[in-house]
């Protein structure tokens, strides 16, 4: 078994769906060991707790869950391999036109939420180049191959990038747009998905009660944009779901109700595989 990622696999890949939660690995005992400045609470800030729970049912619905097991503060599945910031890792040159590493949220971050700094000083580019050959390139590897083997057996592949957003960036954001919504569907407005696709993810969560937005504020990151390649039959949608819905944000436990949410989300995901309606299966252009 992969020290990287956990893969869960269906009895038979019967839909051409594969789900990736890239950001809910908490495995910090074996990864940041006494490195990080931060109490244990709020290195788990940056974490999208407990969103592989959510999506556990993906394999009962004929789909695959692919599922970090390092965390995003130790490092950041999402983003490049060579975002690299040069004011967490020695011997990396200055790059002053990403925004990303520019905040700190390089592939291998210099802060969690809040802007909290995660290290006194700095680390070698031997340790980063370790953490990303030892957790980035095979769970990149693996989410390859899935892809590559889901297109090849169903003529395309739809990979739901699975996140969790905290309720106060929402609640920032809605104070401009006026739209609160409990979830947010990415396609990089249009380019990582077909036609189509979009309309029948946010049917899916409208119809199970939450509210949903499009690309705004957040359309999609690196996954997004490297494995969204619909004119060769590969489509990603990153859904983002408010963690105050299932969890207490400030102590990163679930919410009492969590079960029930976790059955909601696995209504969806019946749904958008086809499980509820076999006759209709979600259209992919």
């Amino acid at each position: 078994m992969s020290q990287a990622f956990d893969l869960f696999f269906p009895e038979r890949h019967s839909v051409p769906f594969v789900f990736s939660s890239p950001h809910s690995g908490r495995d910090y005992a074996s990864t940041f060991g006494t490195q990080s400045r931060l109490d244990p609470l709020t290195l788990r800030s940056s974490e999208d707790a407990y969103v592989d729970q959510l999506f556990a049912a993906a394999p009962a619905y004929g789909a695959p869950l692919l599922a970090s097991r390092a965390p995003r503060a130790f490092v950041d599945l999402n983003r490049a391999k060579d975002e690299l910031d040069p004011a967490v890792i020695e011997g990396v040159s200055s790059s002053h036109h990403n925004p990303r590493i520019n905040s700190g949220l390089g592939v291998v971050p210099r802060v969690v939420a809040g802007g909290k700094a995660i290290y006194s000083g700095r680390i070698t580019r031997a340790e980063a180049e370790a953490r990303l050959a030892g957790f980035w390139h095979p769970y990149h590897q693996q989410l390859h191959m899935l892809m590559r083997q889901t297109t090849a057996q169903f003529g395309k592949a739809i990979l739901i990038d699975c996140h969790s957003m905290p309720h106060e960036a929402i609640t920032s954001h809605s104070r401009a747009s006026k739209i609160c919504p409990d979830v947010v569907l990415g396609d990089r407005f249009g380019v990582a998905a077909g036609l189509g696709i979009m309309s029948q993810l946010e049917d899916a969560f409208t119809a199970a009660g939450l509210r949903v937005a499009r690309n705004a504020p957040f359309a999609g990151a690196y996954i997004t944009q490297a494995y969204g390649k619909p004119s060769s039959g590969q489509h990603v949608v990153q859904v983002e779901i408010d963690r105050s819905l299932y969890m207490d944000e400030a102590r990163v436990e679930p919410r009492a109700d969590f079960a029930a949410f976790q059955a909601l989300i696995s209504g969806v995901i019946a749904q958008i595989t086809g499980a509820r309606d076999q006759e209709q299966p979600l259209a992919a252009e």
